[in-house]
């Protein structure tokens, strides 16, 4: 079984978006979160992260891989 820990909890909440790419409505991260998630890559390179952003980063990278997966699914089923 696959456990997914997003965390902080309001990045479901206000970083999520559906958004109508051609036919179809997929998961998409809010500007806001697409900003943050560049700052905590950027910040990785440099190795600056501490250890609650790379949690953070963690999550989010997590939320991104399934996005990716339940998006493909999505297109697949058109």
């Amino acid at each position: 079984m696959i456990q997914v820990i997003i965390s902080p909890p309001s990045v479901l909440e206000t970083g999520i978006k559906v958004e109508r790419v051609d036919n179809f409505r997929l998961f998409k991260f809010t500007d806001e979160l697409q900003t943050r998630l560049e700052e905590l890559l950027e910040n990785n390179k440099t190795g600056s992260l501490n250890s609650d952003e790379k949690a953070e980063l963690n999550s989010i990278q997590e939320l991104d891989r399934l996005f990716t997966y339940l998006n493909s699914l999505l297109i697949a089923q058109q």
